[in-house]
C-alpha cells in the first residue's frame, strides 16, 4: 500500500515538470507540434481544456496496466490526477469569480504569461519550475507584472468544453 501511494505521489509531483515541459518548452520555447495546438488557447483563452488528449491518455493507462502491471499504472494515474488538477486550476484561473489565495497568485502568474511575457511564467499549477529554469522575472519586476494584471476581468461565457457539451446535447436532441 505504501509503495502504491508513493508511486501515485511520484506521478502527481512529476506532472508539474511534465506540464512545464509540454506547455513551456514544447508550446513556447521550441517550435514543436504542440505550438500550434497551444496557440489556439492564446488566441481564445476560453479554449482552456485539452479535450483531445484525454482519450489517448486513458488508452495509455490501459496499455500500461496490461503490459506492465500496477507499478507503472499507479505512477501514471498520479500523472493523470495532476493533469486533471491542471485542467480544473486552469479553468478556475480564467473563469472563476472567487479564487483561493493560492489560485489568485497562480492567476496573476498565468495572466502575466498570457498578456505581458509569453515566454515567461510558463507554469500553470506551480511556479516552482519557472524559478528553477529562470523563466520567472525577479522580485520587483514580478510584483509589478502581477499588479499590472490584477484588474483583468475573468472570462465569461462557456469554455471549449462547455461549447462541446452543448453541441453534443443539441445534436442528441435533434436526432
Amino acid at each position: 500500500m505504501i509503495f502504491r501511494l508513493a508511486m501515485f505521489g511520484a506521478g502527481l509531483l512529476s506532472w508539474t515538470l511534465l506540464e512545464y515541459a509540454v506547455h513551456g518548452w514544447m508550446g513556447h520555447i521550441y517550435n514543436t507540434f504542440v505550438t500550434p495546438i497551444h496557440a489556439v488557447h492564446h488566441r481564445d483563452p476560453r479554449a482552456v481544456f485539452a479535450i483531445g488528449t484525454w482519450l489517448p491518455s486513458v488508452l495509455v493507462a490501459v496499455i500500461l496496466l496490461i503490459a506492465f502491471g500496477f507499478g507503472p499504472f499507479i505512477f501514471y494515474l498520479g500523472l493523470l490526477a495532476g493533469f486533471a488538477a491542471y485542467e480544473v486550476i486552469h479553468y478556475r484561473i480564467h473563469f472563476s469569480a472567487r479564487l483561493t489565495p493560492v489560485e489568485t497568485r497562480l492567476r496573476a502568474h498565468h495572466l502575466v504569461h498570457h498578456l505581458r511575457r509569453p515566454k515567461m511564467c510558463l507554469g500553470v499549477t506551480t511556479s516552482f519550475w519557472d524559478r528553477v529554469f529562470g523563466t520567472e522575472p525577479a522580485g520587483p519586476e514580478l510584483a509589478a507584472l502581477y499588479a499590472s494584471v490584477r484588474s483583468v476581468p475573468r472570462l465569461e461565457g462557456p469554455s471549449n468544453l462547455g461549447i462541446l457539451i452543448a453541441a453534443l446535447g443539441s445534436a442528441r436532441r435533434t436526432s
